[in-house]
């Protein structure tokens, strides 16, 4: 028996709010980059939570002089 993925994806809205930010925040990232990675089913925009969480682990900082991974 074949298996289905019960993956819940989020639409940019959904993703800009799981991370405390603005749809519009996640739109210029996908325009300018740093933002996480998508998937785009013809038109339409969605975001992996599993991505979200790591794009938000990456991110994290100590102090307001951490570059991160920007180094």
């Amino acid at each position: 028996m074949h298996q289905i993925n019960q993956r819940r994806m989020l639409r940019t809205n959904e993703a800009a709010e799981y991370c405390g930010s603005s749809a519009s925040t996640f739109e210029k990232l996908r325009l300018f980059g740093g933002g996480p990675r998508y998937v785009k089913l013809g038109r339409r925009v969605v975001y992996d939570p599993a991505d979200l969480d790591e794009w938000l682990a990456a991110n994290r900082r100590t102090t307001t002089s951490d570059l991160g991974s920007a180094r």
